[in-house]
Parts: C-alpha cells; sequence; structure tokens
C-alpha cells in the first residue's frame, strides 16, 4: 500500500465515522422530540433505525483493523486509527442512549406529564450541542475545542443532579405518576450518559493530537 493509498484509507475512515456521529444525533434529536411531544411512532422509529448505526460501527472497525493489520503503521499513524475506533465505539454508544430514550417515551406513552417538561429537553440541548461541537474538534483536530466540550460535562451534571432531586420530590408528591416519573429519572440519566461519551471523545482527539491520556472526567 503507498502512502498515498494509506490517507485515502484514513480519510475514508474518518468520513464514516463523521457520518457516524451524525446518525448518533440524529437519532438523540429524534428521541427528545419524540418525548416533548409524546410521540411514540418517532421513538419506535429511533429504535428501528438502530441498525444502520450499528452496521456502521461494525464496519468502521472492520475497515480500521484492516488497516492496521495490512499498513502495520507507525507511532503517529496507529495513533489515528485507534482514536478512530475509541470514538466509532463512543459514538455507537450515545446511539443507543437514544434508544433508551426512545423506549422511556414508549412507556410513558400519552399519559399527561406530571408536570410540564421544561428542563429536561434544556439538559437535552446542552448535550446535542456538545456532539456537534466535539465532532467538529474530530474532524478539524483541535484539542482546543475538544477541551472547551469536555467542560460542558459539569454543567450537565449540575443540571442532572437538580433534576433528580426534583423529581424525587415530584415522586413523594405525586403516587400516581411514580412510574412516569421513574421513566424521566431514566432520561435524565441517559443524557448525563451522553455528556460522558461526549467527553470521552475529546480525550480521544488530546490523544490523537499529542500522543498522551488525558482524564477529563476528573
Amino acid at each position: 500500500m503507498t502512502r498515498e493509498n494509506f490517507e485515502e484509507q484514513l480519510t475514508g475512515l474518518k468520513s464514516q465515522l463523521m457520518e457516524l456521529g451524525h446518525l448518533a444525533k440524529t437519532a438523540l434529536d429524534r428521541s427528545i422530540h419524540a418525548l416533548e411531544n409524546q410521540n411514540v411512532e418517532l421513538a419506535l422509529q429511533v429504535i428501528e433505525d438502530d441498525d444502520e448505526i450499528n452496521v456502521m460501527e461494525e464496519e468502521i472497525n472492520e475497515n480500521a483493523t484492516w488497516l492496521i493489520a495490512k499498513e502495520q503503521p507507525l507511532a503517529t499513524d496507529l495513533r489515528k486509527i485507534i482514536a478512530v475506533m475509541k470514538v466509532t465505539t463512543d459514538i455507537e454508544r450515545i446511539g443507543d442512549l437514544a434508544v433508551n430514550i426512545a423506549k422511556s417515551v414508549i412507556r410513558i406513552g400519552e399519559h399527561k406529564f406530571v408536570e410540564p417538561l421544561k428542563k429536561i429537553p434544556e439538559m437535552a440541548s446542552v448535550t446535542q450541542e456538545m456532539i456537534d461541537h466535539v465532532l467538529l474538534a474530530f474532524n478539524e483536530e483541535d484539542i482546543f475545542k475538544a477541551r472547551d466540550v469536555a467542560k460542558k460535562d459539569d454543567e450537565v451534571d449540575k443540571m442532572y443532579g437538580g433534576l433528580v432531586a426534583e423529581l424525587m420530590d415530584l415522586m413523594t408528591k405525586n403516587p400516581d405518576y411514580i412510574a412516569q416519573i421513574i421513566q424521566l429519572s431514566f432520561i435524565c440519566r441517559y443524557l448525563e450518559r451522553v455528556a460522558d461519551h461526549t467527553t470521552n471523545i475529546s480525550e480521544a482527539i488530546i490523544y490523537l493530537v499529542k500522543g498522551k491520556r488525558y482524564d477529563l472526567n476528573s
């Protein structure tokens, strides 16, 4: 394999990863839209479309493994391939979390919310923004943007803690809504995990560029 061909293969991997990121972000957007509108049909579609994300994850990892086996790349190139594989895993898990949100939407169904949704969509908006920005950071190999994304995780953690406390309070005051409140608390947890996986991607970007591992979740 010539150097030019190898670079083309790396570029192809990166393009596949960006497409996977777009699919996962779309799944999350649609699951939150389904929640806000209590749209069970849309939630079912999110679950059905997850197969595409899973298939693409397998393709990326297979292509990356093939490149390592065939080319036996040196340190810098190997880091790029490893970073792609790690980010691919985190993106696929974001897709899984979107599916989990969709399942909670289905369980909630069309029953009136215990109180109008406001803070959960706000929390979702922050995580959605994190995904957009971290994908851009990966595409540009920009560690400064990656660090900025990771800082948002603290904001999400605070929102999560506040929301769970509020939901637990609602549960004691509205026993008829316990099942729904549990699902809403699950959704908050899923969004908090999305932010964690996004932070993992930020760490992978720094590893890719600097060749060092940093824990941005601490």
